[in-house]
């Protein structure tokens, strides 16, 4: 223990002037609630607030491997302060009941589930969100899930998770936005107010959950739960900052994080939920653990469960979710002055303050109105944005001869083990959708089709070759039924309906529990058995376009170069088998960007963009040169750069002008590009700015995103986009960790990828 201490003071004085001055405590805005709580806590035991402390699962979803026991009597002991992964009006109201007329105080109880991309109505799981480049449109997909949520007796969702990725390896890169930080903070800041809009106590907001504090997106090796370890260059200036600019939209809470920091675990590491959230960052909501991450200590080697409790709540913890440890040990270790009493108080007064701001104490079943849930839940115009979503979160990555959209005529042979299957259409984390009634993407063609077209299915191969690894891969309720004949047979019949056809739609990639939570790869190319199968389709000389499901970049680079067309429909929820074909016929264009690179193969992870130079860089559009810094076997260019999408139309980018050329700190320079599309069809375009600071104290990316804006244009329209640039895009963290802008030369880059730009300079002049 004297060895944390030690290591939180040495990281406090080293950070101490980041993310702003710290900040003074101030009192709260809200006397009422202070007046309420301080008198409610007044007539509390300290067994009743420990009891505050404590998270249990009702475990309606699987999303860990411990299921509380006996939860009713310990609601009636007054040992639960919060239930997650329990739903509908009927079921809450019994449990609330519970609470509020069979304990002594009659507290209310939190209830929480996670609502990751949507309720019920299940939106693209979050990675494909972000390739919208739509903030509107991201943040109404919150809102509704709040309101369906909420209509189901909910108040409490995890979400947002905002970690940076650039490990594809890493299954939860499906969960999030991505690998950069100025996009990744712009949704977090959406999703935040689509879940708690305007007002914490209306009956169809619900209090978000910011995860995973922090850096759990860049565990080693990209195997999740495991060691992180960062410079604080790079946690200050890429990690952070979508966690802060989430906690400044106002959310009300926030999750630990699995993995280490500096050699001690998120969830007992009193320099991140204390000194950096608390004190520099003046967060003044509610800390919960992640799934029995308080008894996962033990097993990093803090101690035993009464010690890593007592270390998780001196950390700076208030909530301990699922496993018990407050609850069973706090008592003893104040009893034994390794808690004081006051770190206590200042937990449960902020799990109290939590309920406050949601409404419960004044009505505490105002989540429970079983109408509601009769009337918000499944709404056909929620269903309708779902498909909405769906198509803007495509991303069409090669179309050669112009193979999309398809022709409503002819036969198409739809094929492939992801065609059929319904379940895996919502994605991982979609723990609130009705599988069973989910549409295939057979179902989906067959619809849109209508008569004209004859649609040909075959399975074409199993998912994985490995049958025991398939049944990994389609783990709660995504199973996908496997053809046991010799693989040849199986292939065999598919080339047959193949040729029959006019164009093949092979429907490859991932299964939805290929990604997500504990669903890391070290292989992520296409499986070998479905590859063979592509391979034989294209023998067949028919027209094939991938419909490519994945919830990660993968290494596509032997497809790229051979398949004509490529369309990255990710997993797209509730009405993604309506929106696929959406987009393949043409009823909509494709505007997708990727917000994660795509690697020519896994030996170049992690790659992304924002990466910084070497002292012998690679000349541009070269491959191999001795002594630089580059690979024998291949170049260092992605398959596919971030920010990159086609579309059914070409859009040209032209006469990028910048109004001046030096400005001051207190002054801005504005950048103006004109961009026409020069294609046949009205298409969407994200026009997309990056700044590149070309000399500093320390080193500094190649470019940065800065700013992007989504424009619609018709055929032969131009329309002039511009952006203002002003010092707050200039400034980083220095070695000193403080947040500035030093003066210089710099570079922008306009363009419709982080790649394929137009570039212009500007000089930031000393005052």
């Amino acid at each position: 223990m004297k060895f944390l201490s030690l290591l939180s003071l040495s990281l406090l004085l080293v950070v101490n002037t980041s993310f702003g001055q710290q900040k003074k405590a101030a009192p709260s805005a809200n006397k009422k609630m202070d007046t309420f709580i301080n008198n409610l806590m007044s007539k509390m035991t300290l067994d009743e607030k420990i009891g505050q402390l404590n998270l249990l699962t009702g475990g309606e979803a699987t999303t860990g491997s411990v299921v509380s026991t006996d939860v009713e009597s310990k609601i009636k002991n007054g040992q639960v302060g919060g239930i997650f992964s329990l739903t509908t009006p009927a079921r809450i109201r019994k449990a609330q009941e519970i609470a509020v007329q069979q304990t002594r105080l009659k507290i209310p109880i939190i209830f929480g589930q996670d609502v990751i991309h949507g309720y019920k109505t299940t939106f693209p799981i979050p990675l494909a969100l972000s390739c919208s480049w739509d903030m509107t449109l991201i943040e109404k997909t919150a809102r509704i899930a709040a309101i369906e949520a909420t209509a189901d007796g909910l108040n409490w969702t995890f979400s947002p998770m905002v970690d940076i990725s650039r490990d594809p390896r890493w299954g939860r890169i499906s969960e999030g936005s991505g690998e950069d930080t100025f996009l990744g903070s712009e949704i977090a800041k959406a999703m935040v107010r689509g879940y708690q809009g305007d007002d914490l106590s209306k009956y169809n907001t619900m209090m978000a959950c910011v995860k995973h504090f922090a850096l759990y997106g860049a565990a080693e090796a990209g195997r999740d739960y495991n060691t992180t370890d960062m410079s604080l260059d790079r946690m200050y200036n890429e990690y952070l900052p979508p966690y802060k600019a989430a906690l400044d939209a106002g959310a009300g809470s926030i999750m630990t994080s699995f993995n280490d920091i500096n050699g001690v675990p998120a969830t007992a590491n009193k320099w991140l939920m204390t000194d950096l959230l608390r004190r520099q960052w003046g967060f003044k909501g509610m800390v919960v653990t992640d799934y029995t991450a308080v008894n996962e200590l033990i097993d990093h080697g803090l101690g035993d469960l009464q010690t890593v409790s007592a270390l998780s709540l001196n950390a700076g913890v208030d909530m301990d979710m699922v496993g018990e440890g407050f609850l069973t040990t706090l008592k003893k270790s104040v009893q034994q002055g390794k808690v004081k009493q006051q770190r206590i108080d200042a937990a449960c007064r902020l799990v109290l303050e939590a309920k406050y701001k949601l409404g419960l104490f004044d009505d505490p079943f105002r989540y429970c109105n079983e109408e509601r849930a009769k009337t918000e839940i499944l709404k056909p115009e929620h269903l309708a944005f779902a498909r909405k979503a769906a198509s803007e979160s495509f991303v069409l990555l090669k179309n050669d001869r112009h193979t999309l959209p398809l022709k409503k005529t002819g036969t198409i042979a739809l094929i492939g083990p992801l065609a059929n299957t319904g379940a895996n259409m919502p994605g991982t984390w979609s723990v609130n959708s009705d599988l069973a009634n989910t549409k295939s993407l057979l179902q989906g063609m067959q619809t849109a089709a209508g008569t004209e077209v004859k649609i040909l299915h075959s399975l074409g191969s199993n998912l994985l070759a490995d049958a025991q690894y398939q049944e990994r891969g389609t783990m709660f309720g995504r199973d996908i039924p496997r053809d046991n004949r010799p693989e040849a047979e199986v292939i065999a019949e598919a080339v047959k309906l193949a040729q029959q056809a006019d164009v093949v739609v092979a429907a490859l990639g991932e299964s939805s529990e290929m990604s997500g939570e504990a669903s890391s790869r070290t292989d992520i190319e296409i499986p070998e058995v479905q590859k063979r199968l592509l391979q034989a389709l294209l023998k067949t000389g028919k027209p094939v376009v991938l419909v490519l499901f994945t919830g990660r970049p993968l290494a596509l680079k032997w497809e790229n170069e051979n398949v004509p067309a490529i369309l990255n429909v990710w997993f797209g929820g509730t009405e993604a088998a309506n929106a696929i074909p959406d987009v393949l016929f043409g009823a909509v264009n494709p505007s997708g960007k990727l917000t994660a690179t795509f690697p020519q193969n896994v030996g170049q992870v992690p790659l992304y963009y924002a990466h910084k130079n070497t002292g012998r860089p690679l000349a541009e559009g070269k491959w191999f040169s001795k002594f630089r810094s580059n690979y024998l076997d291949v170049s260092n260019d992605p398959l596919y750069p971030f920010g990159y999408g086609l579309s059914y139309t070409t859009f040209a980018y032209t006469n990028l002008k910048l109004n001046k050329n030096s400005f001051k700190a207190g002054e801005s320079i504005t950048a103006s590009i004109e961009v026409k599309n020069t294609g046949t069809v009205e298409g969407k375009e994200v026009v997309q700015l990056y700044i590149q600071d070309l000399v500093g104290s320390s080193t500094r990316p190649v470019k940065e995103l800065k700013g992007f804006q989504k424009i619609i244009l018709k055929p032969g329209e131009s329309k002039t986009v511009s952006f203002k640039i002003t010092e707050e895009d200039l400034k980083f963290y220095n070695t000193a960790l403080k947040f500035i802008a030093e003066p210089g030369d710099f570079k922008i880059y306009v363009g419709g990828n982080s790649r394929d730009v137009i570039e212009a300079k500007f000089v930031l002049a000393p005052l």
